[in-house]
């Protein structure tokens, strides 16, 4: 029997739910202060369907967005959990708003900021050479 959208989730469901593995769930308690599940006795984690609409953010900010835990941390206290409840949502968030680390357009992007790295190692290597 299915529970109902209502329903408290223990970690197992959560991470299910979310896709991704259960100490994945406990490490972001540690890295953020606004994931509070309830704990019941022995230290069984239930998490309320508001503790997964800002679970489904984080992780859809963390992934598939490419913020950084940092960049998660400085949206959360610049915009609020109603920033994350939407990117939950799949609303779209625009990094450079919330001054997060965020992936460079595409594969292009990448390559170009390879290509500036690679230079400057190449001119560090000319000065320290004796």
């Amino acid at each position: 029997m299915a529970k109902g959208p209502e329903a408290f989730r223990t970690i197992s469901e959560a991470a299910d739910e979310l896709h991704v593995p259960q100490h994945v769930l406990r490490f972001w308690e540690t890295k953020f202060a606004f994931i509070r599940p309830m704990k019941r006795a022995g230290g069984r984690r239930f998490y309320r369907p508001s503790d997964i609409t800002v679970l489904r953010g984080v992780r859809r900010l963390l992934h598939d967005e490419g913020y950084t835990i940092k960049g998660v941390q400085r949206l959360h206290r610049e915009e609020g959990l109603r920033r994350l409840v939407s990117a939950g949502d799949g609303e779209g968030i625009s990094p450079a708003s919330a001054g997060a680390a965020a992936p460079a357009a595409g594969r292009d992007g990448l390559l170009a900021a390879l290509g500036d790295l690679e230079t400057a190692k190449q001119r560090l290597d000319a000065l320290l050479k004796p």
